[in-house]
């Protein structure tokens, strides 16, 4: 763990956060009233907000079990991690490879104060936390927190996951996404998901407004503007899909999923 320490007071309650408001969507209690506020303005313009969020968690769980089971995957690296919400990445990867080493990274202060919670391994396996920023992927890649939990000459699991479109085009972010696994050894894979504009008229420019009135940026990114994030890679079928259709559990939850309007694209990728 870094040596980062956050007082109460250095943690901004006076305006909200896209981790605190997405930890409301999932019904969690880590937020803030400020959070709430925001987070009821968003559902009230988008109803399926929640069922959205909780999609996209489902996804990470799916594509995580099956990298641990299917892909033989033992080391992943979750930059974005967000409040802790159980099950973890490190609990589903090591409820199927007890010996799975993740190493989380995020930049909220909040999270930093909850990670003691991401840090609860396996004796077999290993976890770690590291305060950091996705836009700073050099420094990422040079943190003790990476090297002494993974070894980057075998192949990690880059998981990306609900936090890209909160990166603005002048931040260039398909550099940081090609910094970062140009570092992976082959065999690794890329999980990412990332919000869509929404097909109804109207609600995508509100639910943006809303964010970015609140001093967040969000920015969705169709398929198409999705897809050059996996350049170079080899997409695991069924493809960038919307994430109830990545593998679902059951024809019957892929249904229910299927009713809503969840704007949300999704894929895993296999570096070559």
């Amino acid at each position: 763990m870094t040596g980062h320490r956050f007082h109460a007071d250095e943690i901004d309650t006076s305006k909200p956060h896209s981790a605190r408001m997405y930890d409301y969507f999932l019904g969690g209690k880590t937020h803030y009233a400020v959070d709430t506020q925001a987070a009821e303005q968003v559902e009230a313009v988008w109803p399926d907000v929640k069922p959205w969020t909780r999609a996209n968690r489902a996804f990470m769980h799916r594509a995580t079990r099956w990298l641990a089971a299917e892909a033989g995957i033992r080391q992943f690296l979750d930059i974005g991690t967000g409040i802790p919400t159980e099950p973890n990445l490190h609990q589903v990867a090591q409820g199927v490879a007890p010996e799975s080493r993740v190493v989380y990274a995020d930049n909220d202060p909040i999270v930093l104060a909850y990670a003691q919670a991401l840090l609860l391994s396996t004796p077999e396996g290993r976890t770690a936390y590291m305060h950091a920023d996705i836009t700073e992927p050099e420094a990422i890649l040079a943190a003790e927190e990476l090297h002494s939990t993974l070894d980057l000459t075998r192949p990690v699991a880059l998981s990306l996951n609900a936090v890209l479109h909160f990166i603005a085009d002048e931040q260039k972010p398909y550099d940081i996404v090609r910094r970062l696994v140009d570092a992976l050894a082959p065999g690794s894979y890329l999980v990412l998901s990332h919000g869509s504009p929404d097909r109804r008229p109207g609600i995508s420019d509100a639910v943006t407004n809303l964010y970015r009135s609140s001093g967040i940026h969000v920015q969705g990114r169709t398929e198409e503007e999705i897809l050059p994030f996996f350049d170079g890679l080899e997409l695991v079928d069924p493809g960038v899909v919307m994430p109830h259709r990545w593998k679902p559990e059951s024809e019957r939850a892929r249904a229910e999923a299927e009713a809503l309007d969840l704007w949300i694209h999704a894929g895993v990728a296999r570096k070559p």
